[in-house]
């Protein structure tokens, strides 16, 4: 499994916010790094499940009342659900009650964008940065600020940086399993 870059921001939200939204493209790793960060006392939801669904369509505010700390995946499908959130919150100011995920469009519901402000931090996934797919780290600002951005005498050019363009970076599956997750394509979620 990749080590993701918002993974860390995503912890630190969750330590002093009470609502945090995983927001990016299908197919970038999100229902992947939540439930990675799910643990012991954190209850998960996928909107995906028909009955879950159905249950928070028919009652946003009692499917939420149920829930004390809990990731709620596919959040734009019952875009009802940040009402009731906003509710819960307000009345229990926890950090790391709600680790959502969602695609970015549902911010762009006018009832929704308001109805958490102050309450919700949104941190944007992308797909696989290539320093993850390496299990690297990148130093490129740290070498701007300080001056010292160089060529990189390890680039990739040619041929082999169109090869690596066209892989991609969104995970993809695959039949086979390397150690620690399942293999996808040139890397693993």
């Amino acid at each position: 499994m990749y080590e993701r870059f918002v993974e860390r921001r995503a912890a630190e939200a969750l330590s002093d916010t009470p609502v945090v939204l995983v927001v990016g493209p299908r197919r970038a790793g999100k229902t992947t790094l939540v439930r990675k960060m799910g643990g012991p006392g954190r209850t998960y939801v996928t909107l995906d499940d028909q009955t879950a669904l159905d249950a928070a369509r028919s009652d946003p505010v009692g499917f939420i009342r149920g829930l004390d700390r809990a990731i709620i995946d596919e959040i734009q499908r019952v875009p009802d659900l940040l009402l009731a959130i906003k509710k819960t919150v307000d009345e229990d100011y926890r950090p790391g009650r709600f680790l959502l995920t969602g695609s970015a469009n549902v911010l762009t519901l006018p009832r929704v964008a308001d109805s958490l402000a102050g309450r919700m931090e949104t941190i944007q996934m992308l797909p696989l940065a290539r320093a993850e797919v390496e299990g690297t780290t990148t130093t490129f600002l740290e070498r701007l600020f300080a001056g010292k951005l160089r060529g990189d005498p390890g680039a990739i050019t040619g041929d082999d940086l169109v090869k690596l363009v066209l892989l991609g970076a969104f995970p993809r599956p695959s039949a086979g399993k390397a150690s620690g997750g399942a293999r996808i394509g040139h890397a693993r979620t």
